[in-house]
């Protein structure tokens, strides 16, 4: 279980999160949305230790996450996956290699290992025909595609997902929400997604949190976000040409 405890964070005059707090039930999928700049990646990496808070907690399982030692942080991340927003590939590294790199850094794990479940991975995603090929010869689409088959590699408890159709053309962006949907029920226990796009959000969301001025404004399931009468949420989800 993923929790977040009055979270502050500020970098240098920039208050950016202050007072973020939620929890999420086993099994969701959690949106997180909110205006560019609102802090929805600061948060995102606060989950995973990227991000040290200046005050406030974030308990994985029960455990505060702020309080422990690079070590034991190490040990929590290895029990995430996460699709970058830009997918973060290797540039000089083949769509294979880059799948296969978490597994690689764990020490001793054999080689006949990584190639079955590099394939198995890229399968899911299908892209088991570009293994060869460097990220510079892939569409963003399929990039993201990579980013993912890295992520679910070694079967994470958490999935998080840092804006995973930006960029992206409607129907390949629907093509992601696909797979994300896919993976998530499958494949883990928990997922979070930072987006601003709301048709991604009700494709694959089970909660909603809406991130405005440094706080959670909004906390709710996806059908209490269609009957939410909050006027600046409001205006965000139009400013964003959906309607609930």
């Amino acid at each position: 279980m993923i929790e977040v405890e009055d979270l502050h964070k500020s970098f240098g005059d920039a208050h950016i999160l202050r007072g973020v707090s939620f929890a999420l039930d086993r099994g969701d999928t959690f949106a997180i949305v909110g205006h560019s700049g609102s802090g929805k990646s600061v948060l995102l990496r606060h989950l995973i230790g990227l991000h040290q808070p200046d005050s406030g907690r974030v308990w994985i399982d029960g455990t505060d996450i702020t309080q422990l030692a690079d070590p034991e942080l190490r040990s929590v991340r290895q029990r995430f996956g996460m699709l970058f927003q830009d997918g973060a590939l290797f540039d000089s590294m083949t769509v294979f290699d880059n799948v296969a790199f978490p597994l690689r850094m764990i020490s001793g794990t054999p080689e006949a290992e990584v190639e079955a479940k590099v394939t198995e991975s890229l399968e899911r995603v299908g892209l088991s025909d570009q293994a060869e090929q460097l990220p510079a010869e892939l569409s963003g689409g399929q990039r993201k595609r990579v980013g993912l088959a890295r992520a679910i590699i070694r079967r994470p408890d958490y999935l998080l997902y840092d804006e995973p159709s930006s960029g992206l053309d409607p129907e390949t962006s629907n093509t992601i929400d696909e797979l994300i949907t896919e993976v998530s029920t499958q494949l883990c226990r928990q997922a979070v997604m930072v987006t601003h796009n709301m048709h991604s959000v009700l494709t694959i969301a089970d909660q909603v949190g809406f991130l405005h001025e440094g706080r959670m404004r909004f906390v709710g399931t996806v059908e209490e976000l269609k009957c939410c009468e909050d006027p600046v949420l409001c205006e965000f989800i139009e400013a964003n040409a959906y309607q609930l």
